[in-house]
């Protein structure tokens, strides 16, 4: 059942891979025959370097392909270890529609200027960083697909892999800190009305 089911996910990783790669090369022909292929100056700034647009044409089937690749590595972890496979599959998709969810909300808070959204997007990632694991494959490549059409792939791609690494040293680190405080207070409470 572990072979066949990941045989069915490499067969997935390809057709998610080839899918992604046709839209992005079918957007870039769109602008490209009206008004031309976008670039964004790093930062939004125009003193700083600007990346086209057509760079998403590698970058982002290159990307899909890789972190598809991670997910499907977790997966066969999982499920070897604990054979729940659909609860693995369902958890990623979830953490996938978040990361989505959350780059759109991002792009058109950018695009339409919603500055109370845009000032406090940082807080709310560390705040999110305790519920999902921004770090996983599938957040992070829902998000890049999420600001891609805004934003190109590139630059949302190094913000998220920042904001992945204090993801990982809050999730891993702080997280449990803060969980384990409350347990060892309740256990001293219990110890206390017991003795």
């Amino acid at each position: 059942m572990q072979k066949r089911q990941s045989i069915n996910l490499k067969a997935m990783r390809l057709i998610i891979t080839a899918v992604i790669a046709i839209l992005i090369l079918t957007l870039l022909l769109w602008n490209y025959f009206h008004g031309g292929v976008p670039s964004h100056h790093i930062l939004d700034r125009k003193d700083l370097p600007e990346i086209s647009n057509w760079w998403n044409a590698v970058w982002l089937p290159v990307l899909t392909w890789i972190l598809l690749g991670r997910i499907n590595s977790r997966i066969e972890k999982q499920t070897s270890a604990d054979n729940s496979s659909n609860k693995g599959l369902g958890n990623v998709l979830g953490r996938f529609m978040i990361g989505l969810i959350f780059g759109i909300i991002l792009a058109v808070s950018f695009v339409h200027n919603f500055n109370p959204f845009l000032d406090n997007v940082l807080y709310i990632l560390l705040i999110l960083t305790f519920i999902v694991p921004l770090f996983f494959s599938e957040f992070i490549l829902g998000f890049v697909l999420g600001m891609t059409y805004t934003f190109g792939a590139i630059l949302p791609t190094v913000f998220i892999f920042i904001i992945a690494v204090a993801g990982f040293l809050i999730y891993r680190f702080i997280r449990p800190l803060i969980f384990k405080v409350p347990q060892v207070f309740i256990s001293k409470q219990a110890k206390s009305t017991n003795g």
